[in-house]
């Protein structure tokens, strides 16, 4: 048994990966400027990560013990796959469509609280508590979200925004449920895999909702273009690959610690921030309004202060394997 550390370690590894998640909005924001089907951006990331993944786990030795979990439980990597990552990944890039990068960094980060509110839906156990302190620092990412979209659509929310907010809200919810579900049965057999073991195991498992999606892109527009598949490749590689891995690694780290991992989850706020300035600097998108950037701040603010809480609480020793 491990001695019991700060959160720290795992509150850094999440920044790192907001870092390299960033390129999702600036990437998908410029193809969805440029016509790209929604269908093909989402889709074609996940294919071409299970050749990355794939590679990247067999130098590790790490296919037999997927391969072996994969056929013993495959319902589990099927539905929680195409939770955590299909419908996850589809409505944020359907969000794409309907406003600046920034404005979808900032607004996903109503996933932070999205994973404590799911905490009595996953768990049996004391993690099913929500963490009321959690909660609260949460609530202020969602007032700064809400001032945000305001500002971005001088205080009259229009139809397509409303729809936009609903796109980015499935998501954020999506994403912590699939990864929590799958972190809670792999505890649950007493199976330990690594982050990339577990991404590529989701990244299988979503594959047939994405040849569904696939199959939509073309009916509707064709074969997507070179520079569309080139920049779904700097997606997959970046988000996909880099991010995904150092973000599954940090929520191991904070398995049996609801407020750490709600924390970890927090980190993603900083997203906004790099979005902005690449948004902004490469995409020619306009600076948020002074409305908009008060929202901005107030985010910010919040993930500051969810990283306060989980720094004064200490990790448990986590059935999950951490490395």
């Amino acid at each position: 048994m491990r001695k019991s550390s700060s959160a720290l370690p795992a509150i850094f590894l999440g920044l790192s990966s907001a870092m390299f998640f960033t390129m999702t909005y600036v990437l998908n924001r410029r193809m969805a400027a440029a016509g790209g089907s929604w269908a093909w951006s989402a889709s074609l990331r996940y294919f071409i990560m299970v050749p990355l993944l794939s590679v990247m786990v067999a130098m590790r030795g790490g296919w037999p013990a997927l391969w072996a979990e994969l056929r013993r439980h495959p319902r589990e990597w099927l539905l929680w796959g195409g939770v955590g990552f299909g419908i996850f990944y589809s409505f944020l890039t359907l969000s794409a469509e309907y406003g600046p990068s920034w404005l979808i960094a900032g607004s996903f980060q109503i996933s932070a609280i999205a994973g404590p509110l799911l905490s009595p839906f996953i768990y049996t156990d004391a993690r099913r508590r929500i963490p009321l302190k959690a909660i609260g620092m949460g609530s202020v990412i969602i007032v700064g979200v809400l001032i945000m979209q305001l500002g971005h659509f001088h205080l009259a929310m229009p139809a397509r925004a409303w729809l936009a907010l609903l796109f980015v809200v499935l998501s954020a919810f999506a994403y912590p449920l699939g990864n929590r579900r799958l972190m809670l049965h792999l505890e649950r057999e007493g199976i330990s895999l690594d982050a990339s073991q577990r991404v590529l195991g989701m990244t299988l498992g979503s594959l047939p909702l994405w040849l569904g999606v696939a199959a939509y892109g073309y009916a509707q527009a064709g074969w997507p273009s070179p520079e569309q598949a080139l920049q779904s490749a700097g997606v997959a590689v970046s988000s996909g690959v880099i991010a995904t891995t150092l973000f599954f690694r940090a929520t191991n780290m904070t398995a049996n610690n609801p407020v750490g991992l709600a924390a970890v989850e927090a980190t993603q706020a900083t997203e906004l921030l790099f979005a902005l300035l690449l948004g902004v600097l490469f995409l020619g998108e306009p600076w948020p309004s002074a409305f908009s950037l008060v929202g901005a701040v107030i985010i910010v603010v919040g993930m500051v202060l969810y990283s306060r809480i989980s720094m004064s609480a200490e990790l448990e020793p986590s059935a999950v394997q951490t490395f």
